[in-house]
C-alpha cells in the first residue's frame, strides 16, 4: 500500500459559523453591530490586515470606514457575534494595496499559501460566493426591475412584480475514472505547467450525479463508465459552485479527447499518481494542491486503505 503520510485539510470546508437563519432580521442585527465582524471583499480580491500573521476579520464599523461598502451579507454567528461579508468595489480594494497596513490578494492564493486559519478561509468562501451572487443578480429575472436586498442579504425582492430571488449554488461533478491500477486525468490549457487533474463538469437539469459523471467522462475523454461512488463535496466560490467528488469505474480504455474541453487526457498508474501528489514525478507533473478536492479524490484512490 502506498502511504503519503497525514492527509491535509480540504479547503473551504472548515466553516465554524452558525448560519442562524432565525437571526436574519435587521432589528436584531442592528442591535448587535457593536460586536460584529466583517470580511472585506472587492471583486476577486480579499483585504487582509497585515500583522505578525495576516488577519482576515475586521470590525464592521472599521470595514465601512476603509471604503464605501456596496453590499453586506450576514454570514452567521461565531460565539454569538455576527459575522458579515462586505463588498467594496475592486478598484477600492486595489487602492488599499498602496497602504502598508493591508495585504490585498485573491482567495485562491490565500488558500494555497495558508495565509489565514482554515475557518477564516471557509467563511471567506461563503462571503465571496454570496457577494458574487448579489453582484450578478441586481435585476429581476422575471420583469427586469432593479431588486432590493432583504433577509440580511439572503434574498433579493422585486418591488415591481413582487418576485423573490434566492441565492443559487451550481452543482459540479468532479470525478476520477479508474481502470484497474490506472486512473484517468485530464489537462486544460489554463492549468499551470505540468498539472493534471480530475475531469469535471456541471450537472444539467433533470440529471442525477451518476448520470452527470458518466456523461462528462464520455464527452471529454470518450470513456464510458459504470459504477459511480460518492467521495466528498467542497464549496467552490469561483464563482459559486458545489464540487461533488466521485470515483467511477471505467468500462473501456481507449481515450478520445474533446479538444474543445481538454488539452489532453491520459491514464496514470497508481505509482505515478502518488509521485505527482508528492511533487516527486520525474517529469515534473503534479496534481492540484491540497486545498482542491481533486487532490483528495486522487489521493483516496492512491491509498484507499489509509486512515482519513
Amino acid at each position: 500500500m502506498l502511504d503519503l503520510g497525514p492527509r491535509p485539510l480540504l479547503g473551504y470546508i472548515a466553516n465554524p459559523l452558525d448560519r442562524a437563519a432565525d437571526r436574519r432580521d435587521d432589528g436584531w442585527l442592528s442591535a448587535h453591530e457593536a460586536n460584529a465582524g466583517a470580511y472585506l471583499i472587492g471583486g476577486e480580491l480579499v483585504v487582509l490586515r497585515k500583522a505578525s500573521e495576516p488577519q482576515a476579520l475586521f470590525g464592521l464599523a472599521e470595514a465601512r470606514a476603509l471604503a464605501p461598502v456596496r453590499e453586506t451579507v450576514f454570514l452567521g454567528l461565531q460565539d454569538g457575534a455576527p459575522r458579515y461579508g462586505a463588498a467594496i468595489d475592486q478598484a477600492a480594494a486595489e487602492a488599499l494595496k498602496n497602504q502598508a497596513d493591508f495585504l490585498v490578494i485573491d482567495l485562491r492564493s490565500i488558500a494555497i499559501q495558508g495565509l489565514v486559519a482554515p475557518e477564516h478561509v471557509a467563511a471567506l468562501a461563503e462571503a465571496k460566493a454570496m457577494l458574487t451572487w448579489h453582484a450578478r443578480h441586481r435585476f429581476c429575472a422575471n420583469c427586469g426591475t432593479p431588486t432590493v436586498v432583504s433577509n440580511a442579504g439572503w434574498r433579493r425582492d422585486c418591488p415591481g412584480c413582487k418576485a423573490q430571488h434566492f441565492p443559487r449554488t451550481d452543482p459540479v461533478v468532479i470525478m476520477l475514472a479508474v481502470d484497474g491500477e490506472r486512473c484517468l486525468l485530464g489537462r486544460q490549457g489554463r492549468f499551470g505547467a505540468g498539472m493534471w487533474s480530475c475531469l469535471a463538469g456541471f450537472v444539467e437539469p433533470g440529471e442525477t450525479i451518476e448520470q452527470a459523471v458518466r456523461r462528462e467522462t464520455l464527452e471529454e475523454a470518450g470513456i464510458p463508465c459504470g459504477a459511480v461512488t460518492y467521495f466528498a463535496s467542497q464549496p467552490w466560490p469561483f464563482p459559486m459552485s458545489l464540487m461533488i467528488g466521485c470515483h467511477a469505474q471505467a468500462l473501456a480504455s481507449d481515450i478520445t479527447v474533446d479538444r474543445s474541453e481538454l488539452e489532453d487526457a491520459r491514464w496514470f498508474s497508481r505509482e505515478e499518481a502518488a509521485a505527482m501528489l508528492r511533487r516527486e514525478h520525474p517529469g515534473g507533473l503534479t496534481t492540484p494542491p491540497p486545498f482542491a478536492i481533486a487532490h483528495h479524490i486522487i489521493r483516496a484512490w492512491v491509498e484507499p486503505d489509509s486512515v482519513t
